[in-house]
């Protein structure tokens, strides 16, 4: 059984929260506040998707420092520009 939408969003937002490295649980949990409940299917499959990557990868993709992997340049990129605000 597929697990439900709210479910999921809430799993998303905790795990969002709790990565490891402080700035990437600050950065990725206002991401997700602002951003998941209006999320589409498949935008929220790209972001579960995301947080099964590795922390400093992801912190050197939302810093510009290293160029993320194809499939997830679009969401980094509106990842940077929340962390940016």
């Amino acid at each position: 059984m597929a697990e439900p939408r709210n479910v999921r969003i809430k799993r998303m937002k905790m795990r969002s929260m709790r990565r490891g490295i402080k700035e990437m649980d600050l950065i990725l949990a206002a991401y997700a506040d602002r951003n998941l409940d209006s999320m589409d299917a498949t935008g929220l499959d790209v972001y579960d998707a995301l947080l099964h990557e590795n922390d400093q990868d992801l912190y050197q993709w939302v810093t510009g420092q290293v160029l993320p992997p194809t499939q997830f340049s679009d969401l980094v990129s509106e990842i940077a520009q929340t962390f940016q605000k």
